[in-house]
C-alpha cells in the first residue's frame, strides 16, 4: 500500500492511474492522432497532433466519450454523441484544432452506430441500427451532405470499409439469420453488388466471414478477411473484383488477425492463443511470418507507420498498460502516478464436459485456501487474457484469489469452442465453471464455504443463473449490468442483442419458449440462498434495468439478503470515481458475509 499523509490504496490507484488508448492515426497525415485517456478522471477522445507534441482534449462530457475517428486528412474527429451511456445518438463533427461541434450527417436520425467509413474526398458511409428499421446504410456524398440510403434489412448488418478510392464498400451481414457468423458484400457507392462472399451457404453451415481492411493503396481492390474455414479465426486476401482467394500460410495455432501495413506490402499479423497475444509480420507471398518481438502478455491492439515501425498496446496480469514501439520507445506516457502492479497469472487447464477449460488465477500472498472469487467475463464472446485489470487486482489486494475461466463460447480457442455455445445457453458455461470450482477446491487454493460467484453483462447474467441453479456452490454473489429476466430483457434490448439472442436460443421467447425459460434466471430466482449484490446502469441498451427490476423484485418479495445499486449510465460506467465506488461497494459487501476485515481505505466519499 501506498502511505502517505493521506493513505491511498494501491487498488485505487490502480484506477485513478492515467490511461491512454492506442493511438489511432490518420491515413494521409499520419502526424494527426486520436486516443481515449481518463485524464480528467472521465475517458474522453483527445488529438494528439504528434510533430508538435500538442494534445487536446476533443469531448467533455459528463459520462465519457470513447468512440472517435479520424478523417483520412486528419482535418476533422467524429465522435458518437449518445445520451448518458444509451449507445443512441448520432455521429459529431469537430475541427482537429479545435471548434465548434457539428452534426457529420444532419440528415439522419439518431440510432445504434453500425460502423463508419471516413472516404478521402469527404465522403462517409455510415451503418444505423433501430428496433423499427433493423439496419440501415447510408452514404453521405459531402460533409453534412443529404444521406443516400444504399442498405436496408430486418438482420444485423454494419459498414466495413471503404476502399482507397472510395469506389467500394465492404459490407458484413447476417441475412441468414445468424448472428454469430456475418457474411461479406461488396457494392459500390449507388448500392449495386459487385461481389458476395459467404461461408454459411445460406444459413446451413456455421463460417464466418469479417471485414478486416481494403489494401491502402490507389487503385487496390484486395480486401483483407477473416475466414474460420479451418476451425479457427485467420486471414486471407480477397479481390471482389477480379473475384480471386488468396490463402495466406500463416500457420499459427489459436486464433490470428492481420491489418495492412500503410503501403501495402505486408501484413501486420496479431496472434491470440492461450490467453496471451503475440506479433507477426508477413509478406504476401512468402512461405512464412516473421515475429515481431513483444514481451510476454497480451497485446491488445497494435498498428504498423508509416517508416515501418509499430505500435502496440501491451500489459501482463503483473504489469500496467502502456504503449511501446518496436524502436523501443513508450510512445505515449501520460503524465501523473504510475499504477501500481499487482500479482501474475498462473494457468490451470481443468478437464470438464465439454473438453478441457482454461482458467486463470492470480493468487495472493501466503498458503491457501483462500477466499476466491470467480470473476466471469462478458460477452459471452470474448475471453480473459493474462492482460491487466484493475478489478481483479483489488481482490488480490483484500486477500481473494481470483479465477477467470473461458468457458465453452470463450473466443481464442477455436470455432467450437466458440461455437458450443447455442440453446443451452447459460447452463453450458455454468457446466465448465463448475468443473473448475471442483478443481480450486480440490488442489486447496479456494475455501469452500467462501466462494464468491461474479461478473459484469454476460458475467453477471451467469452469476444470477449460477447462484439459482447451483445454490449449494456458491457463499454470495456480485451481479453487474447483468441479463436477470431474459425474456424482459429480449423485448427491451437493442436490435443487434435480439439478433445474438435468435440465434444462441434458436429462436424468439414466442417461439422458444422453454428455451428462454430454462436460460432466464429469473426462472431459479426462488432458489438463490446466496447473500446477492446487483448493480445496473438505469440508460443500460444491453442489459436493460426494467428486467433487473423485474428480478430484484422477485427478491425482495421472499426477503432473500441482497442490496441493489443504480447508477446513471449504460453498460458500465466511464467515470474513474464511479467505478471506484462500485468496487468498494462490492468489497464491503462480500466482506461484510464472509468475514476477512475492512476494505482498504474505506469508507471513501464516493462510497457516501
Amino acid at each position: 500500500m501506498t502511505t502517505d499523509a493521506v493513505a491511498v490504496p494501491d487498488w485505487e490507484m490502480r484506477f485513478r492511474a492515467p490511461r491512454v488508448s492506442l493511438p489511432d492515426w490518420a491515413e494521409d497525415a499520419p502526424d494527426r492522432a486520436l486516443f481515449v485517456s481518463n485524464a480528467t478522471g472521465t475517458y474522453e477522445l483527445y488529438a494528439w497532433d504528434r510533430a508538435s507534441g500538442r494534445q487536446r482534449q476533443v469531448t467533455d462530457r459528463p459520462n465519457g466519450t470513447t468512440d472517435g475517428v479520424l478523417t483520412p486528412d486528419g482535418e476533422a474527429v467524429w465522435w458518437f454523441s449518445d445520451t448518458d451511456g444509451d449507445e443512441f445518438g448520432v455521429w459529431m463533427r469537430q475541427p482537429f484544432d479545435g471548434g465548434e461541434d457539428e452534426p457529420a450527417a444532419p440528415g439522419l436520425a439518431p440510432s445504434y452506430p453500425a460502423g463508419l467509413a471516413i472516404g478521402r474526398d469527404g465522403s462517409a458511409v455510415i451503418g444505423r441500427s433501430t428496433d423499427e428499421d433493423g439496419t440501415t446504410i447510408h452514404l453521405v456524398p459531402t460533409p453534412g451532405g443529404e444521406p443516400v440510403e444504399i442498405y436496408r434489412h430486418r438482420e444485423s448488418a454494419g459498414v466495413g470499409d471503404l476502399s482507397h478510392d472510395g469506389t467500394l464498400i465492404a459490407l458484413e451481414h447476417t441475412e441468414h439469420g445468424d448472428a454469430m457468423h456475418s457474411a461479406l458484400r461488396v457494392v459500390r457507392p449507388d448500392g449495386s453488388t459487385v461481389a458476395e462472399l459467404d461461408d454459411t451457404e445460406g444459413g446451413t453451415k456455421e463460417l464466418g466471414l469479417a471485414v478486416l481492411g481494403f489494401a491502402p493503396v490507389a487503385g487496390d481492390t484486395r480486401l483483407l478477411v477473416g475466414h474460420q474455414r479451418r476451425g479457427r479465426w485467420e486471414p486471407m486476401i480477397w479481390d471482389p473484383v477480379a473475384g480471386t482467394e488468396t490463402v495466406l500460410p500463416v500457420d499459427l495455432p489459436g486464433d490470428v488477425g492481420a491489418e495492412w501495413y500503410p503501403d501495402g506490402s505486408a501484413l501486420l499479423v496479431e496472434h491470440s492463443f492461450e490467453a496471451r497475444s503475440e506479433l507477426w509480420r508477413y509478406e504476401p507471398g512468402a512461405p512464412e511470418p516473421v515475429r515481431v518481438e513483444t514481451p510476454a502478455g497480451t497485446v491488445s491492439g497494435a498498428t504498423a507507420r508509416p517508416d515501418g515501425t509499430v505500435e502496440y498496446l501491451w500489459s501482463s496480469a503483473e504489469r500496467p498498460p502502456v504503449v511501446r514501439s518496436t524502436s523501443g520507445a513508450v510512445v505515449l506516457d501520460p503524465p501523473g502516478a504510475k499504477a501500481p502492479p499487482s500479482v501474475p497469472v498462473e494457468d490451470a487447464w481443468v478437464e470438464g464436459p465439454g473438453g478441457r477449460i482454461h482458467a486463470l488465477v492470480q493468487k495472493p500472498a501466503g498458503e491457501g485456501p483462500f477466499p476466491t472469487i470467480f470473476e466471469i467475463h462478458g460477452g459471452p464472446t470474448w475471453h480473459d487474457s493474462d492482460a491487466f485489470a484493475s478489478g481483479p487486482a483489488a481482490w488480490v489486494d483484500h486477500g481473494f484469489a481470483v479465477v477467470r475461466v473461458n468457458y465453452r463460447g470463450s473466443t481464442g480457442y477455436g470455432r467450437a469452442w466458440t461455437d458450443a455455445l447455442k440453446h443451452r445457453v447459460g447452463l453450458i458455461e455454468l457446466e465448465d465453471i463448475a468443473a473448475v470450482r471442483d478443481w480450486s477446491v480440490a488442489s486447496g487454493l479456494a475455501d469452500p464455504e467462501r466462494l464468491v460467484l461474479a461478473g459484469g453483462s454476460w458475467g453477471g447474467y451467469l452469476t444470477l443463473l449460477g447462484l439459482g441453479t447451483q445454490p449449494d456452490s456458491w457463499a454470495l454473489g456480485l451481479a453487474a449490468v447483468p441479463v436477470a429476466d431474459y425474456v424482459t430483457a429480449y423485448h427491451d434490448e437493442m436490435e443487434a442483442l435480439k439478433a445474438m439472442d435468435r440465434t444462441l436460443l434458436g429462436g424468439t421467447p414466442e417461439e422458444v419458449p422453454e428455451r428462454f425459460e430454462a436460460s432466464s434466471p429469473l426462472t431459479y430466482v426462488d432458489a438463490v440462498r446466496a447473500p446477492l449484490y446487483i448493480s445496473a446502469g438505469v440508460n443500460d441498451p444491453r442489459c436493460p434495468i426494467r428486467q433487473v427490476e423485474n428480478y430484484v423484485d422477485r427478491l425482495a418479495a421472499r426477503g432473500a439478503v441482497h442490496e441493489v445499486y443504480r447508477y446513471d449510465a449504460g453498460h458500465g460506467s466511464l467515470v474513474v470515481e464511479e467505478r471506484i465506488k462500485q468496487v468498494r461497494l462490492e468489497l464491503e459487501f462480500a466482506l461484510k458475509h464472509l468475514g476477512g476485515g475492512a476494505v482498504v481505505g474505506a469508507p471513501g466519499p464516493e462510497a457516501a
